[in-house]
This record gives structure tokens, C-alpha cells and sequence, in this order.
């Protein structure tokens, strides 16, 4: 099948979270002129486009993931003449601008859910899922992704409402014509002003199960992925399709082998995918070690599955709801942390794929060591530590765990320099600073030429440079290497190869007999230039990639 080459391909893409980036009129929270304030800084980063999160009216609940207002920005944020002067300056830096599409569920405060409410025979009431109880209460025994139960009464119409995420994100229903109608006209809306694209969120929900159906081993398989789910993504994509955009889709459930259905090349719904199946494999207990057999082994299903035009993949490593890549995957250790970081960067930015870069991770920003339940603001991470408080779990020990995993890890401020208040504000912001702000700063590494930013630029260059590290094939080697991770892109007569370590031990391993490295040209490394033989040892953490001549 023919490659087709396209604009977000070939683009690095560059995750924001407004709230925390950077603050220019000094509330302690991040706005849309401070990320206009940076354009020059994404820019020589070397990204093609930007994806900002939520910054639609919100009582942000669910930090912008409940929204009461699809056509309003948050004051918080700013107004639409600010969003309109960033998306006008980006345009004009070649940067693109795609936004955060969230249509499984609004928030409780929307005008439609207030409506919804208000009464049984409301013109409004089938925009959401209402439902008798039962004798035990709720409709069913489905649970919510953020815990406890799926459903929430309401007194005032003696009905519960379905919600799969917190009970004041109430589920839209996706078999109202009219929901997808207003939905759309919302979407062209956006479309018309000029973005480039969504990252649609939480989309392999919108499907439900019917409602006698019970919960089986997976809690959640009453609305994920569910058959039917199809037809209203055909409707979605036949808005999509009407424009030059990218769509990535946010769709847990998905597997590698129904990947072909979601983005295929001429039939899928979306560009690309985020999937979860790498991201869940780091280890929530004190081993805190990577499977890397299984690491490989989830990315390598991945590519293969939409290798040779069949589909494209989304590439992250990090992002607003998961912990820092460099915490998680490699290593906070002062010895370890900088090639750690650089060896993730490399591993990730070059397989087949559009990569998504988070904020503060091309600085190698690490995961902040919260020292109550206090400091969190993530309304899934409280639910879990007062769940595993009430079921007799050691407060200490329930902290622990969720200092490891909670969202909020990604969600500290970026740190610009290493002022009190890491450059983002002039007064204390909303979330509390991590303290290796003095260590781990954009200033500091943009004047230093081994920092981790300049590798990740000097990463996203080779990949601009070289069409075999975004079009070419990909093929793994040593899968059953505990600790090496090795794979080659190939493209026509040009051919790389990268090397990775991806623990904190010396790796040897006999590179493969189509590997003669000898016949091979270091491009880039993230410790030193040595040379390399066939049978070979890498230090802890040592990434290398390599051209044939």
C-alpha cells in the first residue's frame, strides 16, 4: 500500500496544559498569552503543531474536562480575542494549533444538562442517560473510571443519570440525533476559526451497552468500545473528512488488531490513536522496574499492525494524566536521570509515528515528591486514597502509592528558570512547584550543549532530515533482550538503526547478523562517541542510532 505523506506526519507535536505552563498576569495559573509568550521557544524546539487541553468554560471539576460551555473560553484562560491573537501568531510561526474535542459527556453546569434536569418531559431530557432504579438503588451494578458507581440520583425527577468519569461529568447520549447535530454545528464552529485539528477525548465511550447488561471481569466493557459504536463514528468522521485536520483519538479498549478500523489510511475514523497498552506496563509497587520485553512487545504490535500505509500511530510517552516518563520508565537518580530521560526520547521520538511531546518533559522534568493527600487535586487520585483509607490501608503506604501514580505528577508548573517560582509566575501558583526547579530548568539546559533539551532538538532534527525515520519501515530486533531495545527504520536504500538500554545495568548482547556495525555511521548518542563492536556492552541507560553508509 502507497505511503501517503501528509503535514502531521512529518510534525512533532507538542502537548500543553494551560493551567500550568506559564502565567503572565500573575494569578498562579497559566493563560493563553503565556503560551503565545513562548511560540519562539516551541518553535526552536522544533514542533509543527500545538495541542492545548481544555480551555472551554468549565467549573473545572475535572481540570477542564467538564465543560459548560463548548464556545467560550474559560476567564481564567483569557477570552476569544486572545485565543484568536495565538492562533493568528502561531499560523504566522508555521506552528498549528488542535484543541481538545471533549463530546462523551459535558459538564453538570451545561445549559443542556440543566435543562435535562429540570424535569421528566423536558425537550432537553434525552441528552443524557436517565434511568429508574432498582430495590438496591442504582439502574445497574456499573462502576465509574474514577470509582464508585456509574450513577447519580437526582431528587428532582426521582431518576439517575449515567456518568462515566466524576458524577458531574454527566455521559451525553450518542443515540439522540439531536446531541450529534448540536455537537456538530460546535465542531464546524471551531473548524471555521481556523484550528487544525482535535484530539477527541475519551471517544471509545460514547457507545453504551444496554442497560441490563452486568459488569463482567473488565468493570468498564458497558461502555468501551462497544459494538454499535461504528456508526456514530462514520457520522464523526464524515464531519472530519470535509477538511485538511488532524484528528487523534483518545480510545482505551482499542486494541493493535482493531487498530486498522480506527485509522486506517482511506476507511479509519480518525489520523491516529492514543493507545494505552505500553503506557500501562511500568509497575505501581516498590519494584518500580519496566518490563521491557513487554514494553517492546506492546509498541512493536502497534507498528506492525498499521505498517506499509496501512495507518499511522501516536507516539507519546507523557501526558496530563499520567506520570512523568523519566519517573516512571527510566530514573530520578542524579547518575542515572539525564541519560535515562535522553534514551526514552530517543527510543520513542523515532518509531513509525507521529510523536506528542508533553510539556516539561524535553526538560526532563520528573515526577513531584507530594507529601499529603492535600497537595492533590486530581478528583480520581482522592477518590482512590480515600477508598484504600476506608479499606484499612496505612495512610503512609496509600500515599505512597499514589505519589508514584497520580495525575497530578504531569500538572506541576513548568519550570522556565530557576527563580522561586520556576519563571511561570511572580506569585505562588495554583499547584505546587517541584523543588529540582534549581537542577531541572529551560534556562539552564538551553545553555548547556549535553542538557536534555538540546537532544531532544537535536533528535526531532535527525527525524526531519532523514524520511526513513518518519515514512520508513520498522522492524524489531532481540525481542527477547531483557533490557536492550533495538529496531531499525528502513526507507528504500536508507536504513537506521537504534539501540537503546532502558535500565540502570550494563547490557551485552550480539547485535544481528544484518547489523554489521562496522558498516554503519553513529548519527547520534546520549552518552559518548565510542565505538561499538558486534558483540557489544552498553552502559546503564546508553541509546545510540546509527545510519548504514
Amino acid at each position: 500500500m502507497a505511503i501517503r505523506r501528509t503535514w502531521w506526519k512529518e510534525a512533532v507535536g507538542y502537548q500543553i496544559y494551560p493551567a500550568s505552563f506559564m502565567d503572565t498576569n500573575n494569578d498562579g495559573i497559566g493563560d493563553l498569552n503565556g503560551i503565545r509568550s513562548k511560540l519562539d521557544y516551541l518553535k526552536s524546539l522544533g514542533i509543527g503543531f500545538i495541542w492545548i487541553t481544555p480551555i472551554y468554560e468549565s467549573p473545572n471539576v475535572d481540570n477542564g474536562y467538564d465543560i459548560s460551555d463548548y464556545q467560550k473560553i474559560l476567564g481564567t484562560f483569557g477570552t476569544m480575542e486572545e485565543f484568536d491573537l495565538l492562533l493568528k501568531e502561531a499560523h504566522e510561526q508555521g506552528l498549528k494549533i488542535i484543541m481538545d474535542l471533549v463530546i462523551n459527556h459535558t459538564s453538570n453546569q451545561h445549559s443542556w444538562f440543566v435543562e435535562s434536569r429540570s424535569s421528566l418531559k423536558d425537550d432537553y431530557r434525552d441528552y443524557y442517560i436517565w434511568a429508574d432504579g432498582t430495590m438496591d438503588g442504582p439502574p445497574n451494578d456499573w462502576v465509574s473510571i474514577f470509582g464508585g458507581s456509574a450513577w447519580e440520583y437526582d431528587e428532582r425527577t426521582n431518576q439517575y443519570y449515567l456518568h462515566v468519569f466524576a458524577k458531574e461529568q454527566p455521559d451525553l447520549n450518542w443515540e439522540n440525533p439531536r446531541v450529534k447535530r448540536d455537537l456538530f454545528q460546535m465542531i464546524d464552529w471551531w473548524l471555521d476559526k481556523g484550528i487544525d485539528g482535535f484530539q477527541v477525548d475519551a471517544i471509545s465511550h460514547i457507545k453504551k451497552a444496554p442497560l441490563e447488561t452486568t459488569s463482567t471481569k473488565d468493570p468498564f466493557e458497558a461502555f468501551k468500545n462497544v459494538p454499535g459504536i461504528e456508526t456514530h463514528l462514520n457520522d464523526l468522521r464524515d464531519i472530519f473528512k470535509k477538511r485538511d485536520i488532524l484528528t487523534v483519538g483518545e480510545a482505551n479498549g482499542v486494541s493493535a488488531a482493531e487498530a486498522y478500523q480506527w485509522v486506517g489510511e482511506t476507511t479509519g475514523y480518525f489520523n491516529m490513536l492514543f493507545e494505552f497498552d505500553h503506557i500501562s506496563l511500568w509497575n505501581k509497587d516498590e519494584q518500580e522496574t519496566v518490563d521491557v520485553i513487554q514494553f517492546k512487545k506492546a509498541l512493536t504490535a502497534w507498528q506492525e499492525a498499521l505498517a506499509d500505509g496501512r495507518g499511522w500511530n501516536a507516539l507519546y510517552m507523557e501526558n496530563h494524566d499520567i506520570p512523568r516518563s523519566v519517573s516512571s520508565f527510566g530514573s530520578e537518580e542524579k547518575v542515572f536521570w539525564q541519560a535515562s530521560a535522553k534514551a526514552l526520547a530517543l527510543t520513542f521520538l523515532l518509531l513509525q509515528g507521529t510523536p506528542f511531546i508533553y510539556q516539561g518533559q524535553e526538560i526532563g522534568m520528573t515526577n513531584l515528591p507530594f507529601t499529603s493527600i492535600n497537595e492533590i487535586d486530581a478528583v480520581d487520585t482522592k477518590n482512590f486514597y480515600y477508598e484504600m483509607i476506608h479499606s484499612g490501608v496505612d495512610p503512609k503506604n496509600a500515599l505512597n502509592l499514589i505519589r508514584k501514580t497520580a495525575r497530578d505528577n504531569a500538572r506541576t508548573p513548568m519550570q522556565w528558570t530557576a527563580e522561586e517560582y520556576a519563571g511561570f509566575s511572580k506569585r505562588k501558583p495554583w499547584m505546587r512547584i517541584n523543588p529540582n526547579k534549581q537542577e531541572i530548568n529551560v534556562l539552564h539546559e538551553l545553555n548547556d550543549p549535553t542538557s536534555v533539551l538540546n537532544f531532544y532538538k537535536a533528535v526531532i532534527q535527525l527525524r526531519k532530515e532523514n524520511e526513513a525515520l518518519i515514512y520508513g519501515r520498522y522492524q524489531l530486533y532481540l525481542p527477547d533482550h531483557p533490557q536492550l531495545f533495538v529496531y531499525s527504520r528502513r526507507l528504500a536504500d536508507e536504513r537506521f538503526v537504534v539501540i537503546s538500554n532502558l535500565s540502570k545495568e550494563f547490557a551485552s548482547a550480539d547485535l544481528p547478523e544484518n547489523v554489521q556495525i562496522e558498516e554503519w555511521d553513529l548519527q547520534l548518542s546520549n552518552l559518548n562517541d565510542h565505538t561499538i563492536h558486534q558483540h557489544t556492552i552498553f552502559a546503564p541507560y546508553e541509546a545510540r542510532v546509527y545510519k548504514h553508509k
